[in-house]
């Protein structure tokens, strides 16, 4: 009983774009329990202190990668993201950097979401089978190439930890290019050559400089640092091959 009597201030920030010039913080005061997530903090906000705040949620599981929010100034997942964390001092909730505001700590991804279309993020097969020809078959070792990079959700965390796309965000930045590495060390695609021009573009991975806070803050362990430094080298390879490569040759 005594842990039902503890509560946290949470500060949130707040925009409805009809009523609203500039955002603004709301402070609320929440009972909670040990078990209780920072968006469980939210729903009880919600359902019983204020109806019109607004956030992103769907399975609570850190699986859907929506709830993604700025943690006392760190990008979480607020459901992965526990109140005993910060009690007794006060917790801020925000939206997550880099991206525009749609409502409270809703923000619009068409940006993201365009960048992960440009990709192809699905297997562009390199031959075609029928299907009486079977599956395409894959070793255990082929598999490792990428799976690490499969696991990423789209939770953009790491778009809100980067400093180089807050500065550009024409930046294709760090998910999607770990996303584009994993299809890109399938065996069984044959797009590698067309994503490589995204790759190899000025919004490519040279506009990355490298600090590497994008790993630090993925919930799934994915390392896109990794995957953008490990795709430098083969930009740097595609750069030199096309140099020696007699005019008119064929990749």
């Amino acid at each position: 009983m005594a842990d039902m009597q503890r509560v946290i201030e949470i500060e949130v920030l707040r925009y409805r774009p009809e009523l609203d010039t500039e955002p603004f913080f709301q402070t609320y005061s929440v009972p909670f329990t040990d078990d209780m997530s920072v968006l469980q903090g939210l729903q009880y906000i919600k359902e019983e202190l204020d109806s019109t705040l607004s956030y992103r949620w769907s399975c609570r599981m850190a699986i859907c990668g929506s709830c993604g929010m700025m943690i006392n100034g760190k990008p979480e997942l607020s459901c992965h993201t526990f109140l005993r964390t910060f009690y007794p001092n006060k917790l801020r909730v925000e939206p997550l950097n880099h991206f525009p505001i749609e409502r409270d700590l809703v923000v619009r991804p068409d940006d993201f979401i365009n960048k992960l279309e440009s990709i192809k993020p699905y297997i562009i097969a390199k031959e075609v089978r029928r299907l009486d020809q079977g599956e395409y078959l894959q070793t255990p070792e082929q598999r490792d190439r990428y799976e690490q990079y499969s696991s990423c959700i789209n939770c953009m965390l790491c778009y809100a930890a980067c400093p180089q796309y807050g500065l550009n965000n024409e930046f294709m930045g760090p998910g999607i290019l770990a996303l584009l590495h994993r299809y890109n060390e399938d065996n069984r695609d044959g797009a590698k050559a067309e994503r490589m021009e995204i790759v190899n573009a000025e919004e490519g991975v040279w506009n990355c400089t490298a600090v590497g806070y994008c790993s630090e803050v993925c919930p799934k362990g994915v390392d896109p640092a990794s995957a953008v430094n490990l795709n430098k080298i083969n930009s740097a390879k595609d750069f030199f091959s096309n140099l020696i490569r007699p005019k008119g040759a064929v990749k």
